[in-house]
C-alpha cells in the first residue's frame, strides 16, 4: 500500500505515505489512502486552501446588505403582500447610446456574464420584461451599465430594492465558493456627499460603505472596500441622480464611467434627459419602467378585500377596467397611488369616492388627496390591530414639522443627531444653565465647607453658580451646531489597539507611581495601581472615536485635534462579520454606551485625585471637594457632551412649542414601521419625495371628508 495525496499550502503527505502529515488539535491535515481489501486500494486526493480575505469580506457584506434590505423591503410592503409586477422596456428617450454599444454586438465586453447567466443581446433587450429579465440584464450586459429611469412615483427605488434582493438571492444560491466569488455583491447607495471633482467614484463609494457598514468602519476597512470595488466584487445601485443639484449630475455621470464595477443608475426620466445633454454614461442601456397595467392594479387591490368584493371596491374595479381614460384609471397607473389606496381604505371603506369626477377631475387630484391623508390612514385605529401609540393629529403635526425643516435645509435626509439645531438653542442653553448653575453652586459649597471653610464656601456660591451655568449652557449651545457622527457601536470605541494603549498606559503609570514616588510620602502599592486606572481609561477613549467624551476634563490629554494622526494610526480593525448601521442602533449607542462612558469620567476623576490626597489629609476633608469635582466631570463629559441627550432636550423643547412627541426618535421609528419613512443607512427619509412635498406646504392639510378613508 502506498499513500497518494496532494496537499495544499501547508498540507502534504498522508496516512501510509512517506510525506509527513500534520495534526492540529484533533484534525489531521494531509493526504490519505484507504485499503479496502487484499488487492483493493482507494486513493483520496484533496487540496486544502485558505479563503482569501476579500472572499470573506464579500460574503460578510452580502449578509449585512441582505439583512438590511430584507427588513427595509418588509417595512415597505414589497415582500408581503406580493409586490406589483415590474415591467420595463428600452426607452426611446435620448439618454444613452445605441443598444449595440452595451452588448457584445459592439465586439467587446467589459464584463463577462455572471456564472449561470447568458450574455444579454440587443434582441433580448428590445423584448423588455419583468424583474427576472431585469436581473438577467444586470448580470449579462457586456458593458455592466444600466440606467433605470421612469417618471415620478413609478416605483424606481422599489424596483432597485427588488433587483438588489434578487441579485443577493442568486449569489447566495451558488454552493461553490469559487463561483460565488465571481458574483458581485450589490449595494444600494444614494448619490450624496460626493464632489466628483475632488474624489474618484471608487473612493467615494468606499467612504459611503465605511459609514454604513461596520465591516469597513476603519482605515483598513476602507481599503478593503476599495479593493472589492476595484476588483468588481461589489456592484453599485445608485439611487437619486435626479435629487442631485443640476450642475453636478453631468460631472457625476462622467466620473462614474471609468468605475471598475457594475453600475445601476436610478433617475427620473426628465432629469436623465437633461443630464444626457451634457454627459452620458458610456456603454449604458437605458431601461424605462412602465406604468402599472390596469389588470395588475385591480388584482393587487382586490387581493386585500374579502370575496366577493364589497360594492365600493367592485365599482372602483369596474371603472378602472371599463374606462381606461378616466382619472382614477390613469391615477392607478402609478405604483405609489395603488399602494396609497390599499393603505388608506379598509375593506368596507368608501373607496368609491375616488370615482367622483367633480372632486377629482385629474389623476393628480387623486394623488394629492391620498397623500394628504396618508398619515391619518397610517395612524387611524383599526379592528384587529394594536392601537397606535400616537394620535393621527400628533403624527400629522410632527411629520409636517419635519418635512418643513428638511425642505428649508434643501435635503431629504433626516439625521437625528442634527435635530439639536432645530430648536431655539439660546433658550435651551439658558434653561440648562439656570438649572445646572444653582445646583452645582450648592454642591460646590458643600465640597468646600470642610476646607477651606464655611465662609469661603458661601462666598464661592455665586462664582460657582455663574461658572457652572455658563459652561453647561455653552456645551449645550455647541451641540446645536451640526456634529459629525463620531461612532455607531462599541466596536468603534473599544478597538484592540485602543484597548492595548489603555493597558500600556495603565501599567506604565502604575509602575511609575510604585517605583518612582512623586508624592513625598509612602504610598501603598494598591493605591498606586488604583490611581493609575483613570489614566488607562482615558487612554482608551482619547486614542479612538470616543476622544470627545473626555474633552473638558483634566484627563483629556490627547483628546484634541492635534492627536488626530495618532488616532488614525490606531483606528480599530472591525470584526469579520459586517452589519448595516441603522438610525435606531446609532441612537441606542449614543444614549447608552457613550452616555455611560461620559458619566464614568466622574469616578475616574475621583480616583485620580482622591486616594493620594486622602492619604495626606484624611478621608473626610478630601471627600467633599473630590465629590464636587467628580460630579462636575461626570456632567460635563456625560449629558452635556452627548448628542442623544441634546436631541432629547430639543425634542422636549419642540413638544412645548410644536406639540411633537417627547420621544422623537421613537416616533420616527414608529413612522418607519408604518411605511411613512424609510431608512438609508443611519438616516431617515420620507417614503416618497412627493409625500415630503405635500407635508411641507405652509397651509395645513385639508379636512378629511365626512366619511374619512379607512
Amino acid at each position: 500500500m502506498s499513500g497518494a495525496g496532494t496537499g495544499g499550502a501547508g498540507s502534504t503527505g498522508g496516512v501510509g505515505s512517506t510525506g509527513g502529515g500534520a495534526v492540529t488539535g484533533n484534525v489531521f491535515h494531509g493526504g490519505a489512502a484507504i485499503q479496502t481489501g487484499a488487492n483493493s486500494r482507494m486513493n483520496v486526493e484533496f487540496r486544502t486552501q485558505e479563503r482569501a480575505p476579500l472572499d470573506i469580506a464579500a460574503d460578510d457584506l452580502a449578509r449585512a446588505v441582505a439583512e438590511q434590505w430584507n427588513e427595509e423591503a418588509g417595512l415597505r410592503r414589497l415582500l408581503d403582500p406580493a409586490p406589483l409586477p415590474v415591467r420595463w422596456r428600452v426607452t426611446g428617450r435620448k439618454v444613452a447610446g445605441r443598444v449595440a454599444g452595451a452588448t457584445t454586438e459592439a465586439g467587446r465586453a467589459r464584463f463577462d456574464p455572471l456564472p449561470g447567466l447568458a450574455a444579454t443581446t440587443g434582441e433580448r433587450l428590445r423584448e423588455g420584461g419583468g424583474l427576472t429579465e431585469l436581473h438577467d440584464v444586470y448580470g449579462g450586459l457586456a458593458s455592466g451599465r444600466v440606467l433605470l429611469i421612469g417618471p415620478a412615483t413609478v416605483g424606481k427605488t422599489a424596483t432597485a430594492i427588488l433587483l438588489l434582493l434578487a441579485a443577493l438571492r442568486y449569489r447566495a444560491a451558488q454552493p461553490d465558493p469559487g463561483v460565488r466569488a465571481r458574483i458581485p455583491v450589490p449595494v444600494l447607495l444614494p448619490l450624496e456627499d460626493w464632489n466628483p471633482a475632488e474624489e474618484r467614484a471608487v473612493d467615494w463609494a468606499a467612504g459611503q460603505l465605511s459609514r454604513r457598514y461596520t465591516l469597513f468602519r476603519d482605515r483598513d476597512g476602507r481599503e478593503r472596500a476599495r479593493d472589492l470595488l476595484a476588483e468588481g466584487r461589489i456592484s453599485l445601485v445608485l439611487d437619486g441622480l435626479d435629487e442631485v443639484e443640476g450642475r453636478l449630475r453631468a460631472a457625476m455621470v462622467s466620473a462614474l464611467e471609468p468605475a471598475p464595477c457594475r453600475l445601476v443608475l436610478v433617475s427620473r426620466a426628465r432629469a436623465a434627459e437633461r443630464t444626457a445633454r451634457k454627459a452620458r454614461l458610456g456603454g449604458a442601456v437605458a431601461l424605462e419602467l412602465q406604468r402599472v397595467e390596469r389588470a395588475d392594479a385591480v388584482a393587487y387591490l382586490l387581493d386585500a378585500v374579502p370575496e366577493p368584493p364589497p360594492p365600493a371596491w367592485r365599482a372602483l374595479a369596474g371603472r378602472v377596467r371599463e374606462e381606461p381614460d378616466s382619472a382614477v384609471a390613469r391615477a392607478l397607473a402609478s405604483p405609489l397611488v395603488v399602494s396609497l389606496v390599499r393603505d388608506a381604505y379598509s375593506p368596507d371603506g368608501p373607496v368609491d369616492e375616488l370615482l367622483d369626477t367633480t372632486r377629482f377631475p385629474r389623476p393628480v387630484d387623486i394623488e394629492d388627496h391620498l397623500l394628504d391623508h396618508a398619515v391619518t390612514a397610517a395612524y387611524t385605529p383599526r379592528p384587529g390591530y394594536r392601537r397606535p401609540r400616537y394620535s393621527p393629529e400628533t403624527a400629522e403635526r410632527t411629520l409636517r414639522h419635519i418635512a418643513v425643516r428638511l425642505t428649508e435645509e434643501g435635503t431629504r435626509d433626516l439625521r437625528w443627531w442634527h435635530i439639536p439645531g432645530w430648536g431655539n438653542r439660546r433658550s435651551r442653553a439658558i434653561a440648562v444653565g439656570c438649572v445646572v448653575g444653582p445646583f452645582y453652586g450648592l454642591v460646590g459649597a458643600f465640597g468646600l465647607w470642610q476646607a477651606p471653610g464655611p465662609s469661603f464656601a458661601l462666598l464661592s456660591v455665586p462664582f460657582l453658580t455663574v461658572m457652572a451655568g455658563f459652561i453647561a449652557g455653552h456645551r449645550v449651545w455647541t451641540l446645536g451646531d451640526r456634529q459629525p457622527l463620531a461612532s455607531a457601536g462599541w466596536r468603534d470605541i473599544f478597538s484592540p489597539k485602543s484597548l492595548g494603549m489603555g493597558v500600556a498606559v495603565f501599567v506604565l503609570c502604575g509602575l511609575g507611581l510604585e517605583f518612582f514616588p512623586v508624592t513625598g510620602f509612602p504610598v501603598p502599592a494598591w493605591v498606586c495601581w488604583l490611581v493609575a486606572l483613570p489614566s488607562g481609561y482615558a487612554a482608551v477613549l482619547v486614542t479612538g472615536p470616543g476622544h470627545r467624551i473626555m474633552a473638558g476634563s483634566f484627563l483629556a490629554l490627547g483628546s484634541g485635534d492635534r492627536s488626530e494622526g495618532l488616532r488614525k494610526l490606531l483606528n480599530p480593525r472591525p470584526p469579520s462579520a459586517g452589519r448595516s448601521i441603522g438610525p435606531r442602533e446609532v441612537w441606542r449607542h449614543h444614549i447608552g454606551l457613550r452616555l455611560v462612558l461620559g458619566l464614568l469620567v466622574g469616578p475616574a476623576v475621583a480616583l485620580f485625585i482622591g486616594p493620594l490626597r486622602a492619604l495626606r489629609f484624611g478621608f473626610w476633608p478630601v471627600a467633599q471637594n473630590t465629590l464636587g469635582a467628580a460630579l462636575w466631570a461626570a456632567l460635563l463629559s456625560g449629558p452635556f457632551a452627548n448628542l442623544a441627550v441634546a436631541t432629547g432636550l430639543t425634542a422636549l423643547q419642540l413638544r412645548i412649542t410644536q406639540g411633537t412627541p417627547v420621544r422623537l426618535v421613537a416616533f420616527l421609528e414608529d413612522a418607519r414601521r408604518r411605511n411613512l419613512l424609510r431608512t438609508v443607512g443611519p438616516v431617515y427619509q420620507f417614503r416618497h419625495a412627493r409625500l415630503q412635498e405635500r407635508l411641507a406646504r405652509v397651509s395645513p392639510a385639508p379636512e378629511p371628508p365626512s366619511a374619512p378613508p379607512g
